[in-house]
């Protein structure tokens, strides 16, 4: 059967203490942190970041879906996007999943028939999440954002898909009308017990039957956890043993990643997997889906894991820096930045993909193209080049002036690997820790929204 050939994720490096968030409205901690988006990361960035930590971009997908519960337009898809940033031909079928917390996996079902019925040889599902909960709520200190993409194809890859099962249910547990900034819930254990434990628990049964599987042959289980304890009881009802075979959920460290979660966690589950490991994902919203997947043991290509993404952080010293970037503090600012969708047109395999030009005289890369070579003067025009995404840092300053969620804003130069200098904003990095020659990798950020839409383009920091 068809696998899952690749597996990447993305995890903000900010995180936000929930002591911090008991503090200020007077509550208990539920212990632990959460993960935070920066203010310029979105569910799309997050997704981009997480597809290119597949690794190398060979082989290339025949379809992009994208899996959210946040996309950043209501009409305008975010597959596509993703499509050309990774500079993918216009034949390739793009997908939007979205208004479910299970639409990760069943987008993973989606390209799972793709490939069965031939429309696809190999299959990008990318997911990003960046649930916005309530100020002084119990969700508050649940919602963790991340990124998550998986590479499917015919072979089996890094796993095997063994057996799947869906069950659909129209059940109101949490739900955000158009009209809604926060995700909604009954208060209480309705949704635990006459929800979450009764659909799971049916997925379980009906997916281990069509695998032909006990429970107790599972290495690994991976459920969808709102909560730290509330998978604790399906597993028991299933004849699980919770502490041997449920995947760490990472709740304490990151929160409840919503529609990522599952593929988050399955990611870290690959990166231990042994030859024969039998995995179980499930994912949960508005009724269920299950895979169960068989490990084959081929080795992860070293990079940033799930691991040692959690391990490279920031901590947001203040919650007033959190309800900075979530916007929950309202700033009557003007803005200098100009764009258009026309400028987004012209300039776009520029801005997404990066391309840059060489020039076929004297071979120097320059970024942005121009019609005469900035090193040499040659009038012939220059040759379309792909800029590398990691390089050095050859200058830089710290502007404390300029308006930002999260200053100062260092402006930087990047002697980019292979050719070319770019000029670009510094994320992710306080400004004691910016040296001249410092490491540096690119990674796609949301720039700003003038013109009334988001303009992405890329940013760089510490690798």
């Amino acid at each position: 059967m068809a696998g899952i050939l690749a597996a990447g994720s993305s995890v903000p490096r900010y995180r936000l203490p929930r002591e911090l968030i008991a503090k200020e409205w007077g509550g208990t901690s539920a212990g632990g942190e959460k993960a935070v988006a920066n203010h310029d990361e979105d569910s799309l960035t997050l997704a981009v970041n997480a597809t290119l930590a597949l690794g190398s971009e060979d082989p290339r997908p025949d379809a992009v879906f994208f899996a959210t519960t946040t996309a950043p337009y209501v009409e305008k898809q975010a597959a596509a996007t993703i499509a050309t940033v990774l500079d993918l031909p216009a034949s390739v079928r793009t997908l939007d999943f979205t208004d479910t917390l299970r639409a990760g996996t069943s987008a993973v079902l989606a390209a799972l028939d793709a490939i069965a019925g031939g429309s696809a040889a190999r299959v990008l599902v990318a997911a990003g999440d960046c649930r916005l909960a309530e100020p002084d709520s119990p969700t508050e200190q649940n919602l963790g954002d991340a990124g998550a993409a998986l590479l499917l194809g015919a072979d089996p890859g890094l796993a095997e898909v063994v057996a799947t099962h869906t069950i659909a249910d129209e059940f109101l547990g949490t739900w955000r009308t158009r009209e809604q900034e926060f995700p909604r819930a009954f208060p209480g254990a309705f949704e635990a017990k006459f929800g979450y434990g009764r659909v799971i628990g049916e997925v379980l049964k009906g997916v281990l039957a069509k695998a032909q599987l006990e429970p107790r042959q599972l290495a690994t289980v991976i459920l969808p956890t709102p909560t730290p304890r509330t998978p604790q009881a399906v597993a028991k009802a299933a004849g699980l043993d919770a502490k041997r075979q449920l995947q760490e959920s990472f709740w304490t460290t990151l929160g409840d990643t919503g529609a990522v979660q599952p593929l988050l966690m399955l990611a870290a589950a690959l990166e231990c997997a042994k030859a024969g490991d039998l995995i179980l994902v499930v994912g949960y919203g508005d009724g269920a889906d299950a895979i169960v997947l068989r490990a084959t043991g081929r080795p992860i290509p070293a990079g940033q894991g799930v691991a040692r993404q959690i391990e490279v952080k920031r901590t947001l010293p203040s919650y007033g820096r959190y309800a900075r970037f979530r916007k929950l503090v309202r700033k009557e600012t003007v803005t200098s930045d100009v764009s258009s969708p026309v400028i987004l047109w012209r300039d776009r395999k520029e801005l997404l993909p990066l391309y840059g030009g060489r020039c076929p005289r004297c071979g120097t890369v320059q970024f942005p193209k121009h019609r005469l070579c900035v090193e040499c003067a040659d009038p012939n025009g220059l040759e379309e080049v792909k800029l590398a995404r990691r390089g050095r840092l050859f200058t830089f300053t710290n502007d404390y002036l300029t308006e930002s969620p999260d200053p100062p804003v260092t402006h930087a130069v990047v002697d980019l690997d292979g050719g070319g200098r770019l000029y670009v904003q510094l994320t992710d990095c306080e400004p004691e820790r910016v040296e001249i020659d410092m490491l540096l990798e690119l990674t796609f950020r949301k720039i700003h929204e003038a013109g009334g839409f988001n303009n992405y383009f890329w940013k760089a920091r510490p690798q």
